[in-house]
């Protein structure tokens, strides 16, 4: 008995050392890995870049023309000739279209006999007149007959007026019969061939007219977006605040031009503001009714520090960004790979700390930070979700951050 006790202490004895010597092991090998870099977050960093912005406000809008007249005929008649093709751009005065002139020459023809006849009556009802005033004087014609043959003159005078107006109105709808463009711009499609009969009343009319050089742009911003522009219009007196006219997808740049006018008002109804922007659009690549996608610069940030979005996390103090702080050069753990792509990739060590910013602006590339990061400070762009305050981290590459759109 004595003996089986002792070698159960023995067998206890031997277990305790084995447990101890594990425990040791394993406290020793955290400190082994994470001094041959082993251990620490693999992540990707980025370079705070300074440059300058353009702020845009982004909104959906419509082209309009800049010109856009339905040309219709101020007289009724048959259609003779038409003098344009459709899709030909024409200039305010040309000649687009004929009505048959000759019941307008004949209503001219007339009211030129009348008038004709009415100047002769009134010539010699003068005449009259003036020898009454001779013998009225000397009492051979009484007063009476004086004053009649004045008002005599007086009613010719007044049918020789409305002849002249007559023969006015004559040749203007002699006039009206030849149809020309009221304005400059490009031929639609014609809505009446020759030879029909066509009157001012149609509601169709004869074609359109649209003016698309220069053209506008009819778009919406949010009330909350006033304030911006109204700033950017104090600011930009002698210089015309840009717009950008983009495609449906946002992928393509159509025209750039400026911006023209502000409407006086909020549409209640939807909380936005309408504006419009004038384009030179000498390339023909915005064209009436198109859907575009607008863009307002309000105003260019100079200088302004940028990190690539995905640096910027959201906490309960706000927005921050983890910024690296690397080991010395020579460090054991920093060595050169090959790098692939356009990412310059390096695996480097260092200790991450968490910086509370201030995000002024942030687009789908890039985030400017407006107070809380200095240009040339390296923030973590990925691996984020691995880290803490303090957290020693392995750069595995690097990317740049976005440069800004000329504009």
């Amino acid at each position: 008995m004595a003996l089986q006790g002792k070698w159960k202490l023995f067998w206890l004895g031997l277990l305790v050392l084995a447990l101890w010597l594990l425990s040791q092991i394993f406290a020793a090998q955290p400190q082994r890995r994470e001094g041959a870099g082993q251990m620490r977050a693999p992540v990707r960093s980025a370079k705070a870049l300074a440059q300058d912005v353009p702020h845009f406000l982004n909104g959906l809008g419509t082209v309009l023309a800049s010109s856009d007249v339905l040309v219709k005929s101020r007289v009724s008649g048959q259609l003779m000739r038409l003098h344009f093709r459709e899709g030909q751009h024409v200039m305010a005065g040309d000649l687009l279209a004929e009505i048959d002139p000759r019941p307008f020459r004949a209503a001219l023809d007339e009211a030129r006999g009348k008038l004709a006849a009415d100047e002769a009556q009134l010539a010699n009802a003068k005449r009259d007149l003036a020898r009454y005033a001779s013998l009225v004087r000397g009492d051979f014609v009484e007063r009476q007959k004086y004053d009649t043959q004045k008002a005599l003159v007086a009613q010719y005078e007044g049918a020789c007026a409305a002849d002249r107006a007559a023969c006015e109105n004559a040749r203007l709808q002699l006039e009206y019969s030849r149809i020309t463009a009221p304005a400059s711009g490009i031929v639609g499609l014609r809505k009446v061939d020759c030879g029909n009969q066509i009157s001012s009343s149609d509601s169709e009319g004869l074609v359109r007219i649209c003016e698309v050089s220069p053209c506008d742009v009819l778009f919406t911003l949010p009330e909350t977006a006033v304030p911006k522009i109204a700033q950017a219009f104090a600011q930009t007196r002698e210089r015309q605040i840009p717009v950008q006219a983009w495609d449906r997808e946002q992928k393509n740049l159509l025209a750039t031009g400026h911006l023209l006018s502000l409407d006086n008002e909020i549409d209640k109804s939807t909380g936005t503001v309408r504006l419009k922007a004038r384009f030179a659009n000498a390339d023909k690549k915005l064209y009436p009714n198109q859907f575009v996608n607008a863009r307002l610069c309000v105003e260019v940030l100079k200088n302004a520090v940028t990190v690539p979005s995905s640096a910027v996390q959201i906490g309960t103090r706000g927005s921050y960004v983890y910024v690296l702080e690397e080991d010395p050069v020579g460090s054991a753990d920093k060595k050169a790979v090959p790098a692939k792509g356009p990412v310059a990739s390096q695996i480097a060590t260092g200790k991450v700390s968490v910086r509370v910013v201030q995000v002024t602006l942030e687009t789908a590339r890039f985030a400017v930070i407006g107070q809380g990061l200095k240009a040339g400070e390296t923030v973590i762009v990925d691996g984020i979700d691995r880290l803490r305050d303090g957290a020693l981290v392995r750069v595995s590459g690097r990317v740049d951050t976005a440069r800004a759109e000329p504009f």
